[in-house]
């Protein structure tokens, strides 16, 4: 009986040192949770599992909700995140300023674009506001903007037989009240208006106001984020939005994952601007997810395979060649953005024209 008792004995203490082993095993694989608010073609960035997954080696687990960049850095309530990640400078300069915050982190960055298909580009092409580049469609936004102020129509086009509609040719966007790309796109208007330069005081502001207000009213009803009008690009066709501004990154995603159907093109504005995805750190928890998302290999090859433009131009020259997306690797004609006081005056004009 002693012997039996002695050996159960032994078995019990044996599963306990079994048990504080794997216990302690656990608590050394624990992951701490971090919650963010991003613009919301960050989405399927965020909810791939393999960037969850390279997260996860770093102890972390990231759960974000989405927003357009302008709702982040004006009404969105950010004491309930450890980090905010709009899609531009000027909204994470807003952010910084609002939250006493220096640090900020750049982990990859996508150009503005327009989404369309071949024969609207030919159309426009002889209308002269498109032109091919070997591969590479450009758009020149001065000729459009004539094209705007004279209100001409689809219809009106030369030769117009693939979109011969009633409906004057205006560039799709999100709603400039809310959302970042639609920002990105006032910015780049506001430089051609100006005169090629970028707005800076108030007489400037004055002058371009009615060129940008007509660019954006006239539309009619516009999305908050830039999900929206990408999603109909991509199911609906040029019926219902033949011209669409999109982030770069967008457009190489869907490519990616095999969205995009036959005539679907990408054109770059003539200048156009870098988007910087800029990402404000509130906490630790916010900051690792700033310094892994900037300086992780993995991390920042999965932000190349969803279209962004990280700090190593070959990752993202790897996965266009990969998928035989066209693109512009000389990005030359960019410009800079206004301030960001400037950019919210020219913002708040354009929502005044609203009613």
């Amino acid at each position: 009986m002693r012997r039996i008792l002695s050996i159960a004995l032994a078995v019990v203490l044996l599963a306990g040192v079994v048990i504080a082993l794997l216990r302690g095993h656990g608590s050394s694989h624990r992951t701490t949770t971090v919650h963010g608010v991003i613009g919301s073609e960050k989405e399927a960035f965020f909810a791939d599992p393999a960037v969850r997954k390279a997260f996860a080696r770093d102890g972390l687990t990231v759960e974000v909700d989405s927003a357009g960049s302008r709702q982040i850095a004006t009404s969105v309530d950010l004491s309930r995140y450890d980090f905010a990640f709009p899609s531009s400078a000027p909204a994470a300069d807003r952010i910084q300023q609002q939250r006493h915050v220096t640090a900020r982190y750049a982990p990859f960055a996508s150009p503005m674009a327009i989404a369309t298909f071949r024969p609207i580009a030919d159309l426009l092409a002889g209308a002269g506001v498109a032109k091919r580049q070997g591969p590479v469609w450009t758009f020149d936004v001065s000729r459009y903007l004539g094209l705007v102020a004279r209100h001409t129509r689809w219809d009106r086009l030369p030769h117009n037989t693939a979109y011969p509609v009633r409906r004057d040719v205006l560039v799709s966007t999100t709603d400039p009240r809310s959302s970042n790309s639609a920002a990105m796109y006032l910015a780049i208007a506001s430089y051609v208006a100006n005169g090629d330069a970028v707005v800076r005081g108030a007489a400037e502001e004055r002058r371009v106001l009615p060129t940008l207000t007509g660019l954006f009213v006239d539309q009619g009803y516009t999305d908050n984020t830039t999900e929206g009008p990408f999603a109909d690009y991509l199911s609906l066709g040029m019926g219902k939005a033949p011209l669409v501004c999109v982030y770069e990154a967008q457009f190489v995603d869907a490519a990616v994952r095999n969205l995009l159907k036959a005539g679907m093109v990408l054109m770059y504005p003539t200048p156009t601007v870098q988007s910087r995805h800029t990402l404000i750190p509130f906490d630790d928890g916010g900051d690792r997810v700033g310094r892994l998302l900037t300086s992780d290999p993995e991390l920042q090859r999965l932000a190349a395979l969803h279209g962004f433009r990280t700090a190593d131009p070959a990752r993202f020259a790897a996965v266009t060649a990969d998928h035989h997306v066209p693109v512009r690797t000389d990005l030359i004609d960019v410009v800079d953005t206004p301030s960001y006081d400037t950019l919210e005056h020219l913002l708040a004009g354009v929502a005044k024209a609203y009613g």
